[in-house]
């Protein structure tokens, strides 16, 4: 085992299998997305996106302390403080495990499969967080003025989700049809071996 010029084994180089590829320091390379995710430009995007997040919400503030009267403040807070509690303890752990659960069926779900189906329970989330606070205000704190609430929002709501399964099993299925008929690309090593 004698190191040549460049610091790599002399040795004669093994047969590499395509599907892992070794790249010069001995190691596999990340995937495709991983460097691109970690660079100077991906940094500089973050660091837009969190200001832009700061300052909506301190123009958000603003306008709710302007418009909101001060003893409505502690109601929307609570509000705030569910939604968060929603999204972190309900829904993001049922999306994860949705992914996991595709993931392990078979393997035969592509990512872009899984995406679908995880952008339409995000979707979905996210007109109940809106929808249901009415729904439980129109059944359960009936207004006095009828035409505060006037639709059946509950069988709205329900027509809804039928509606987004639906399409969301559709775009899903039709995806799954799709990039099978296309026979994917064998990696190649391009390691210079």
């Amino acid at each position: 085992m004698r190191a040549d010029a460049s610091g790599l084994n002399s040795q004669a180089p093994q047969a590499v299998s395509p599907h892992h590829a070794v790249g010069a320091n001995g190691l596999n390379p990340p995937p495709a997305g991983i460097t691109a995710s970690t660079g100077p430009r991906m940094r500089n995007i973050r660091l837009m996106l969190v200001g832009v997040g700061v300052l909506l919400f301190a123009w958000g503030a603003f306008v709710m302390f302007d418009s909101v009267r001060l003893t409505r403040i502690p109601g929307v807070a609570l509000w705030i403080g569910a939604a968060i509690v929603l999204h972190d303890a309900i829904l993001a752990p049922i999306v994860f495990a949705l992914g996991i659960a595709l993931r392990r069926a078979g393997r035969k779900a592509t990512g872009t499969v899984i995406a679908i189906v995880q952008g339409g329970i995000i979707v979905g989330s996210i007109v109940s967080l809106v929808a249901v606070p009415i729904i439980v205000a129109k059944n359960f704190f009936a207004p006095a003025n009828p035409t505060v609430l006037p639709l059946n929002y509950g069988f709205n709501f329900g027509i809804f989700w039928l509606v987004l399964a639906a399409l969301t099993a559709a775009v899903s299925v039709w995806t799954f049809m799709r990039e099978r008929r296309v026979p994917r690309a064998p990696l190649q090593d391009d390691t210079g071996r």
